[in-house]
C-alpha cells in the first residue's frame, strides 16, 4: 500500500499498534515481523494471514492446545551448521533437537480433521516435511545433559574406560598422601583443592619444604601453600594427557555429526521458520484477543462498511481506566464516497477519522480488527492522511500553504482505490476563500471516485454535502442541554459546531456571547439553530425508538413464554389422554387375565371332578352371564342413541326403561310399589324401583 505521507503510520498510531504486537512475540522471527509489519494490497495474502489469526483466537478461544510452547531462537547455530569446518556443542544440538521435536509434535497435531477444521494454519506446513534422521543421528552421539556418549565413537569408549581408571587410581593414591599429612599436622583446612586442572593438597606455608612435589600456588593470605605431592605428579600427568585426547576425540565426533547434519540445514531452516511463523500467528491471535478483534466480510474493492467499530488503542486505555468506549458505525461505498462529519470540537471528529484509518491498515496488514463480524471491508492501493497543523519550517511554508500542497497531491494522485482522511479541510485561510478552495477539493476527489472522511466546520460543506452525489453528511453528537458532547457519529445529517453553546459552557459574559450574535449573518444563525434542533429532535426519536425496540423485544419474550405454556397445557393433556386409554386397557387386561384363571380352573376341576354336569353348569353360568353382558351392552348403546334419562317419579303416562334389560315402555297403571308398563303389545309387571323415566332424543340428535 502507497501511503502519503510517509509520517501517516505515526499519525494514525499505527507504530504502536506494532509495538504491542511485538511485546506478544516470543522469537526473533516473530518480533522482526512484527516490527516490519507490511500493509499489503493482494486480497489472497491478506485473506489468508486473517484467516490464520482467526483460527488460532479459535483455537486459544476454545481451550485447545497448539505445540509450540517452545522458545527457539537458532539463527547462530543454523549459520554455524551451513558453514563448512564448523562444530556445534553439544548443548546447540540439544537446540537443534528441541526444533525437530516441535516441528514433529506439530506434524502430529495436524491429523486429518484438524486439517479440515484449521485449513488456514495448516498452509504454513504445506510445503515442508518431518524428517525423522534428524533426531536418529543426534541421539547416537549426544545424551540428554547434552555430552557426548561413551559409545560414541570406539576410541572416545577407549579414553574414558582409561581416564575412569587412572583418576580411581590417582584418588587413591592422593586419599593416602592426604591422610599421612594429616597425621603430621601439615594439612590446613580445606586440605585439597584443584589448580591448573591438576590435584594438590593445602599444605600449611611453614611445613611446604617439608613435603616433596610441586608448589602451584599460594592463598591470599598466603597462610596456606598448595602443593602437587611427588608421587601423584606422573598420575596427573596422565590423567591430563587423557583428557586431552578426550576433548581431541569429542571436539572430532561434533565436527563429524555438524557435517552430517549440514546436508539438512535448508529443512531445518524452514521448520525455524515455521516456529517463527506460528509463533507470529499466535502473536497476532492473543493481540486481537486483547483488543476484541474479529474477522470482518474481506472484498477486492473500495468499501467500508464498519459495525460497532472501536479505535483499539482507545479501547485498551478506556480498559485499563475502567472508562466506556463509544463504537462508531461508518458506511462507505460506491453510492456514498466521502463523509463530511461537522460538530462542535473535543466531539470525537479527528477519533472517528483515525479509528477508520489505523482499522483499515490493521486489516491490510493481516490484524483482526475491533469491529463486529458483520463488518464489510474493502482492499485499498493507496492511503493518504491529512491531520493537525503541517507546517513546514524547512520549506518555508505556513500552515495553509502546507495544507493546500497536500490537497495537491490528493487531488493529482487519487484514484478509486484511494482512501483519504483530512482533518479539518480548508482551515487556515480566510473562511469564505478557504472554503470556496474546500469546494474544489471536494468535488475533485468526488470526480476522481475516491473515498474518504473529511472533518470540517465550515457551513458550505455542510451545504455541498447534502446536494452532492457521492457526499453525505454526518454530525458528532452533541447533548446541548448538558453541554457535553456524546461521542457518537450520525450519519445523514450535517452538525453543528455549537460555538454559542460551549461559549456559555466555559461561562463567558453573557453580553460577550449575546454581542457575537447580533455580529452573525442571520441565515447562518439560524440555520446553525435548526440544526441544533434538528440534532436534539433526532436524538429524541431515537431515544423513542430504542424504548420501542425494548418493548418489542419484551413482547417478544412474553409471546414466547405464552406459546410455552399453551404447549406445556397441550402436553399435559395429552398426557392425561393417555393415562386414561391406559386405565380402559388395564381393566380389560385384568378381566381377560380373570376368565382365563377362572377357564383354567374350570378345566381342572373338569378333569378331576366326577360329576361332570355341574363342572358344565359353572362353565355356562360363566359364559352365558359374559353373553349377557354383551347383549345388555349393545342394548344400551341402542337406548342411548333414542333416548335420555330423565329420572323422577314414575307416573301414569311416563316412558319408562326397564334397569335390567333397557327395554322402554309406557306406564299404564300404578299398583302401590309396582307399576304396569306397556311394551309393545304385551303389558309387564315391574317393581318401581327398577324403573327410570325417559324421554326422546330430538330427531336431528338421533339421526347424527
Amino acid at each position: 500500500m502507497r501511503i502519503f505521507p510517509e509520517s501517516a503510520l505515526v499519525q494514525l498510531e499505527f507504530d504502536k499498534v506494532k509495538t504491542l504486537l511485538a511485546e506478544q512475540c516470543n522469537t526473533e522471527y516473530a518480533r522482526a515481523k512484527a516490527e516490519d509489519l507490511r500493509i499489503h494490497t493482494r486480497r489472497d495474502f491478506i485473506d489468508l494471514e486473517l484467516r490464520q489469526t482467526n483460527e488460532f483466537k479459535q483455537l486459544t478461544q476454545n481451550g485447545q492446545y497448539f505445540p509450540n510452547d517452545h522458545t527457539l531462537n537458532l539463527a547462530r547455530e543454523l549459520k554455524l551448521l551451513g558453514i563448512p569446518g564448523a562444530s556445534l556443542s553439544g548443548e546447540q544440538f540439544l537446540q537443534i533437537r528441541k526444533l525437530a521435536e516441535s516441528i514433529q509434535s506439530i506434524f502430529r497435531w495436524f491429523d486429518a480433521e484438524r486439517r479440515t477444521a484449521y485449513p488456514a494454519l495448516a498452509r504454513v506446513i504445506e510445503n515442508t516435511h518431518y524428517e525423522k534422521t534428524i533426531i536418529t543421528a543426534i541421539d547416537e552421539i549426544i545424551d540428554e545433559s547434552g555430552t557426548v556418549r561413551d559409545n560414541a565413537s570406539e576410541d572416545l569408549a577407549g579414553i574414558r574406560l582409561s581416564l575412569f581408571r587412572k583418576r580411581n587410581e590417582l584418588r587413591r593414591v592422593f586419599d593416602r598422601i592426604v591422610s599421612k599429612l594429616g597425621k603430621a599436622g601439615y594439612v590446613a583446612d580445606i586440605e585439597e583443592s584443584f589448580l591448573n586442572g591438576r590435584r594438590v593438597v593445602a599444605i600449611f606455608a611453614e611445613h611446604k619444604r617439608q613435603v616433596k612435589g610441586i608448589l602451584h600456588g599460594e592463598s591470599d593470605t598466603r597462610r596456606t601453600s598448595f602443593v602437587e605431592p611427588e608421587e601423584t605428579i606422573e598420575l596427573n600427568n596422565e590423567v591430563f594427557s587423557l583428557e586431552h585426547s578426550e576433548s581431541k576425540e569429542v571436539n572430532r565426533i561434533l565436527r563429524e555429526l555438524t557435517t552430517r547434519l549440514a546436508s539438512h540445514a535448508p529443512l531445518l531452516q524452514v521448520w525455524h521458520d515455521v516456529l517463527g511463523e506460528y509463533d507470529f500467528i499466535r502473536a497476532k491471535a492473543r493481540l486481537a484477543a486483547d483488543m476484541n478483534g474479529n474477522f470482518p466480510q474481506l472484498l477486492d474493492k473500495s468499501h467500508v462498511r464498519l459495525i460497532q467499530a472501536y479505535h483499539p488503542l482507545l479501547l485498551l486505555y478506556n480498559r485499563k481506566n475502567q472508562k466506556p468506549t463509544i463504537p462508531t458505525n461508518i458506511n462507505l461505498n460506491e453510492k456514498d464516497r466521502i463523509l463530511v462529519i461537522s460538530g462542535p470540537n473535543a466531539g470525537g471528529k479527528t477519533v472517528t477519522l483515525k479509528t477508520v484509518g489505523l482499522l483499515q491498515m490493521m486489516l491490510q496488514s493481516g490484524l483482526l480488527v475491533p469491529v463486529h463480524p458483520d463488518s464489510e471491508m474493502g482492499i485499498f492501493k493507496q492511503l493518504m492522511i491529512h491531520i493537525g497543523d503541517t507546517q513546514s519550517l524547512e520549506f518555508e511554508l505556513s500552515t495553509y500553504s502546507s495544507h493546500l500542497k497536500n490537497m495537491r497531491y490528493f487531488m493529482e494522485n487519487a484514484s478509486g482505490r484511494t482512501l483519504f482522511f483530512i482533518d479539518e479541510l480548508g482551515s487556515g485561510s480566510d473562511p469564505n476563500l478557504g472554503g470556496a478552495f474546500a469546494e474544489v477539493i471536494l468535488e475533485e476527489l468526488v470526480r476522481k471516485h475516491a473515498f474518504g472522511i473529511v472533518t470540517t466546520h465550515y457551513l458550505n460543506l455542510k451545504v455541498m454535502a447534502g446536494k452532492t452525489s457521492g457526499i453525505i453528511n454526518g454530525a458528532m453528537a452533541f447533548d446541548e442541554s448538558n453541554l457535553l458532547p456524546l461521542y457518537k457519529l450520525i450519519i445523514g445529517k450535517p452538525g453543528s459546531s455549537y460555538t454559542f453553546s460551549i461559549a456559555e459552557r466555559i461561562g463567558l459574559e453573557p453580553r460577550l456571547i449575546q454581542r457575537a450574535r447580533t455580529l452573525v449573518d442571520e441565515d447562518h444563525f439560524r440555520l446553525d439553530k435548526l440544526l441544533n434542533a434538528t440534532e436534539q429532535d433526532l436524538r429524541d426519536l431515537e431515544k423513542r425508538e430504542k424504548d420501542l425496540n425494548k418493548l418489542i423485544k419484551e413482547n417478544e419474550k412474553l409471546k414466547k413464554e405464552m406459546e410455552a405454556i399453551i404447549h406445556r397445557e397441550r402436553h399435559e393433556q395429552q398426557v392425561e389422554l393417555l393415562k386414561h386409554q391406559n386405565k380402559i386397557s388395564e381393566d380389560r387386561i385384568a378381566y381377560l387375565k380373570e376368565m382365563e384363571r377362572k377357564l383354567r380352573q374350570i378345566v381342572f376341576d373338569w378333569r378331576k371332578a366326577e360329576d361332570k354336569n355341574e363342572v358344565i353348569r359353572q362353565m355356562q353360568a360363566l359364559l352365558f352371564k359374559q353373553k349377557e353382558k354383551q347383549v345388555n351392552e349393545k342394548v344400551r348403546k341402542k337406548f342411548d342413541a333414542r333416548y335420555t334419562e330423565v329420572g323422577g317419579d314414575v307416573q301414569v303416562g311416563n316412558k319408562v326403561m326397564m334397569k335390567k334389560n333397557h327395554q322402554v315402555g309406557t306406564v299404564r297403571e300404578i299398583r302401590g310399589k309396582k307399576a304396569i308398563v306397556q311394551v309393545g303389545l304385551i303389558p309387564i309387571t315391574v317393581e318401581l324401583a327398577d324403573l327410570t323415566v325417559v324421554q326422546d332424543k330430538p330427531q336431528e340428535e338421533s339421526a347424527g
